[in-house]
């Protein structure tokens, strides 16, 4: 069996869920014998496809970061693609985002689409809703063979907002990859005792709501501060609002790599993971991995796979998150029992499982 995905995801991140899902799901299918895997892809400047090489590509000055940059990459792997498409001989087309571009040149080949969430419709009253995205998600979701949700969660609202068959949909959970960070040291320097963010800070992801919630915990006790992994510098709204909290001082932003990215998890006081949704939520995983106390949103697909390994908030409710974070903040043996939780539930995901049920998905889809 042949599979072929696009380059869609690798031309648009750097980083992020989506590439790492399709990284580590190709590099696990690639190690199964019946199945065979290519990437239609000519230049890329993606963090993990870097790391090993599953896929023959051309990084294209990663050093600089621009929209015209990332529209010259998309161009270019897209007529790549479109050659794969025409001339490789493959037997399922797996795309990585929702562009329908290939629809013209598929032909009779069958495609299966993966929906990570439904985020664009579910919010769009509190974060305005890109047509294009959603029109351009409905038509493939429609037309694919098979859908691959990556939660229950993201399955329901498929069936509710799409009216999709819940017959096409099969739920395949996402993994972590800091379980395999073998020595989580790092001589990086880091707050005596803060409070870990992950991830980007746009809309959804709730920031704003977030370091308003817990300002006045961070006022009131001197030493505790908040340090920020990933999501870029931060911006000038941002900095307004630390200076009128107070808390200019108090916070920290860094990027980091998965060595110290597990560093930062593992000495952390605790991890918020505040969104207002999430399709699946993988850094609930990675907090897992590295035995960092979780508190979190009580919506979407959190409570599916944090379980009772994590204190719930009302992302909506400032209160609500603020003594969420004082009761573990102030619980050691809470904390505790937290982390032993966190490594139970960790034991059901593995991107091995994701990778053997994603080729199930594929093998049914061959024998219909």
């Amino acid at each position: 069996m042949r599979v072929l995905y696009d380059h869609q995801i690798f031309s648009n991140q750097f980083y992020g869920g989506i590439s790492r899902y399709f990284y580590e799901l190709i590099k696990e299918v690639n190690t199964f014998q019946e199945t065979k895997t290519k990437i239609s892809l000519f230049l890329s400047n993606n963090s993990y496809l870097s790391e090993e090489k599953i896929a023959k590509y051309y990084s294209f000055f990663p050093e600089k970061n621009s929209k015209r940059k990332k529209l010259f990459l998309h161009r270019v792997n897209k007529i790549i693609s479109i050659l794969f498409l025409k001339y490789y001989n493959f037997d399922i087309f797996h795309p990585t985002y929702y562009d329908p571009y290939f629809l013209k040149y598929i032909k009779s080949k069958p495609f299966v689409l993966t929906v990570y969430d439904m985020i664009n419709e579910k919010l769009k009253g509190n974060y305005g809703q890109n047509k294009v995205v959603t029109e351009r998600k409905k038509k493939l979701v429609a037309r694919a063979v098979r859908i691959i949700a990556i939660s229950e969660n993201t399955k329901r609202d498929l069936i509710d907002l799409f009216g999709t068959e819940e017959s096409k949909i099969e739920v395949v959970y996402l993994a972590n990859s800091l379980n395999r960070v073998k020595k989580i040291e790092s001589n990086m320097k880091l707050p005596d005792k803060y409070i870990l963010f992950v991830g980007s800070r746009k809309g959804y992801k709730n920031f704003i709501g977030f370091i308003k919630s817990i300002s006045e915990l961070i006022v009131k006790e001197k030493n505790l501060k908040i340090f920020c992994a990933g999501g870029g510098s931060f911006n000038k709204k941002e900095l307004k609002l630390f200076d009128e909290l107070n808390i200019i001082d108090r916070i920290f932003q860094k990027n980091l790599n998965d060595d110290k990215l597990a560093f930062c998890y593992k000495n952390a006081e605790l991890f918020v993971f505040p969104s207002l949704y999430e399709g699946f939520g993988i850094p609930i995983l990675e907090s897992f991995a590295c035995e960092c106390p979780l508190v979190c949103s009580n919506g979407s697909s959190f409570p599916e796979i944090a379980k009772e390994g994590a204190v719930y908030f009302n992302p909506n409710d400032q209160e609500s998150i603020k003594k969420a974070v004082d009761k573990v903040l102030k619980n050691d043996y809470l904390k505790i029992e937290m982390i032993k939780k966190g490594k139970e539930i960790l034991k059901n995901f593995s991107w091995e499982k994701t990778a053997k049920e994603t080729e199930k998905v594929y093998k049914k889809v061959l024998n219909n």
